[in-house]
C-alpha cells in the first residue's frame, strides 16, 4: 500500500478532475487541483509534492511544456518531482514523447485504476507488492 502522498492533479476537464480526485483521495492521498500548465509551475515554486499528475492538452501551457519548465527550476536543486502523463494521446510514439518531455511515467485515459496506481509505485520506486 502506497503512504498518503501530496498529489499535484494538473487537469482542465471537469469530468476528469472529479474522478481522479475520488479516486486518489479513496486512496488516502492529498490532491491540490490545477486547470493549466502555467498554474502548475507556480503551484510547485509554492509548495512540495510528491508526484504531479499531468494532463498533456490544457490551455495556457500544455503538459510537455509545463514538464519542460518544471525540470528547469529543479536544475542545481538536487529536487526531482515525478511526473506522470494523465492523458487521452493514445497514439503511436505519445508515450515516449512525454518521458522525452521529461516525465517520468505515462498512463493513458480513460484511466484504469489499477494501472494509474502501479505506475505511480514504479515511479516512486515501490514494488508491485507495496501497492
Amino acid at each position: 500500500m502506497l503512504p498518503p502522498l501530496e498529489i499535484l492533479l494538473v487537469e482542465d476537464n471537469l469530468i476528469n478532475q472529479k474522478v481522479a480526485t475520488r479516486l486518489l483521495q479513496r486512496a488516502g492521498h492529498r490532491v491540490t487541483l490545477v486547470e493549466n500548465g502555467k498554474d502548475a509551475v507556480a503551484s510547485v515554486t509554492d509548495r512540495d509534492f510528491d508526484l504531479i499528475l499531468m494532463d498533456i492538452q490544457m490551455p495556457e501551457m500544455d503538459g510537455l511544456e509545463a514538464t519542460t519548465a518544471i525540470r528547469q527550476l529543479e536544475l542545481g536543486t538536487g529536487r526531482h518531482i515525478p511526473i506522470v502523463a494523465l492523458t487521452a494521446n493514445a497514439m503511436p510514439g505519445d508515450r515516449e514523447r512525454c518521458l522525452l518531455a521529461g516525465m517520468d511515467g505515462y498512463v493513458a485515459k480513460p484511466v484504469d485504476a489499477g494501472l494509474l496506481f502501479q505506475e505511480i509505485a514504479d515511479v516512486l520506486g515501490y514494488s508491485s507488492q507495496e501497492v
